[in-house]
């Protein structure tokens, strides 16, 4: 029983050793659409117990799916590529009203994580092993032979924002499964809907039973019992920086990839085309309603393009669209109203302080309207702070210098973009941006998804994208043989 529909209301279970069951409790939590407020469904708020048994059950399948061909893996996430995008419209439309994500982009997210789980069993088919002679090093020699192979950790924890609930549940899921790991998925509490329609179109393309268990409800009543629990060799998460480090501080020994959170400079320099620039940046600050980790979150510009710049950005951010997802708009209702609420405070500090009010500073409920704010200084918060909404500031250098010192001031290093014409400095500003990924004359952005995506600082810990995701979650196994010497 993937849904039941009891009364009207749809009650989604959660899969368990290839079975969707129900919680014993009898507790559910209502998901309502951040766009209306209406009743998507019902989760299940599932018990500790009822986490043991998840993760219990993920060991006890963790041996035949480890020793099941890389190939047949594949062929798994082949069909259910095919599955995600028979039912990419049927999912779209429940992200859209799920997480207020627009139209297109909603369906966009689906048809992405179905070329992620082809690309990954591509890669899984594609990673060798490899052969050492002990003769390379000195005092060895060829009678000594190490082959060295790369092995599961066992049961991963996959843990998924709200904002990608199906993509960032995808990315983690299936490089996991294809190094030959179980897993347990915790999706966002709004979300899960999404992320439980994954894990039915995997169930559906065969993944057997126990090898993927789904564990819902609230992060404050399960979040650290299933983050320190013994049976958790590796946690993926992805989420703030404050729960981030809140996890780390928990895990101890246990193997960790963290994607956290970004505060992403767009540095422009006098040589720039403005109107490219614009574009791109309006884009990167703005899509989804800024509730990305790599939006644009601010804007470094020399004070001789600083006003054309803003006018061009102004120009573009009143043309946007604003309102319901369904409609097409560009900039849809937060989150949630407290989301909407600390939005509205950034705005209004920086006002207080003396920043210039370009556009915006205007709220519907959850619905905060694109907002540009110019002349914003070091002493503002909305200068260092991640709002997760529509908020771009326009913060003013006198040179580049200045421009590289208070972008590597930040606490966050996920990405930083450059716009120049000038290919020489932008390989030399990028060198010295304290991130993990430059983007030279594009907006900040994930992906593609077989890119090395990562942060440095506050803003994560490891290395994702296809294989690097692989790799983090296996290990080389390596076995020596020791020849007699009258080979």
């Amino acid at each position: 029983m993937f849904q039941n529909t009891v009364h009207g209301e749809c009650i989604y279970g959660n899969l368990l050793n290839g079975e969707w069951v129900e919680s014993e409790s009898g507790k559910q939590l209502e998901i309502r659409s951040p766009v209306d407020g209406s009743l998507i469904g019902k989760i299940q708020a599932m018990t500790k117990k009822e986490v043991d048994e998840a993760i219990q059950d993920t060991k006890m399948h963790a041996r035949a799916w480890a020793e099941t061909p890389i190939y047949e893996r594949a062929e798994v996430f082949y069909r259910a590529a095919d599955l995600l995008e028979e039912r990419a419209q049927e999912i779209a439309e429940i992200l859209t009203m799920e997480v207020a994500k627009e139209k297109k982009s909603a369906l966009s997210e689906v048809t992405r994580s179905a070329d992620l789980l082809r690309y990954t069993a591509d890669m899984g088919k594609s990673m060798e092993g490899q052969a050492i002679s002990g003769e390379n090093f000195p005092g060895g020699s060829r009678r000594k032979l190490s082959f060295v192979r790369r092995a599961p950790l066992g049961t991963v924890l996959a843990v998924s924002p709200f904002n990608y609930p199906v993509n960032l549940s995808v990315s983690k899921i299936a490089p996991a499964l294809i190094g030959g790991n179980t897993v347990v998925l915790k999706p966002p509490t709004q979300g899960s809907i999404s992320a439980l329609h994954l894990a039915d179109v995997l169930q559906s393309a065969g993944l057997p039973g126990g090898v993927l268990n789904t564990v819902t409800g609230r992060g404050s009543e399960i979040g650290d019992y299933i983050v320190t629990h013994e049976g958790i060799d590796f946690i993926n998460f992805t989420g703030s920086t404050e729960i981030g480090r809140h996890i780390s501080s928990l895990a101890r020994m246990t193997p960790l990839l963290l994607e956290l959170g970004g505060k992403d400079a767009a540095i422009v320099l006098e040589d720039a085309d403005l109107d490219f620039a614009a574009d791109a940046i309006a884009d990167g600050a703005y899509a989804y309603s800024g509730q990305r980790c790599t939006a644009v979150k601010r804007v470094f510009a020399t004070d001789s393009v600083a006003d054309q710049l803003v006018e061009k950005l102004k120009a573009r951010v009143e043309k946007m669209q604003v309102g319901d997802p369904r409609d097409g708009a560009m900039i849809t209702p937060l989150i949630d109203e407290k989301a909407a609420e600390s939005a509205m405070e950034l705005i209004a500090e920086a006002l207080e302080k003396g920043a210039m009010l370009v556009t915006g500073n205007r709220r519907e409920k959850n619905l905060v309207y694109p907002t540009l704010l110019d002349r914003v200084t070091e002493e503002m918060e909305v200068a260092w702070k991640e709002p997760f909404a529509p908020i771009l500031p326009v913060i003013r250098v006198k040179d580049i210098d200045q421009a590289v010192e208070l972008a590597n001031r930040s606490e966050y290093g996920l990405q930083s973009s450059v716009f120049t014409n000038d290919i020489n400095r932008a390989f030399s500003i990028a060198e010295r941006l304290e991130v993990g990924t430059v983007q030279i004359n594009n907006k900040t952005e994930r992906g593609p998804d077989h890119f090395p995506f990562l942060g440095v600082k506050a803003s994560g810990m490891g290395t994702q994208g296809v294989r690097y995701s692989i790799e983090a979650m296996t290990r080389p196994k390596a076995i020596t043989v020791n020849l007699r010497e009258d080979f």
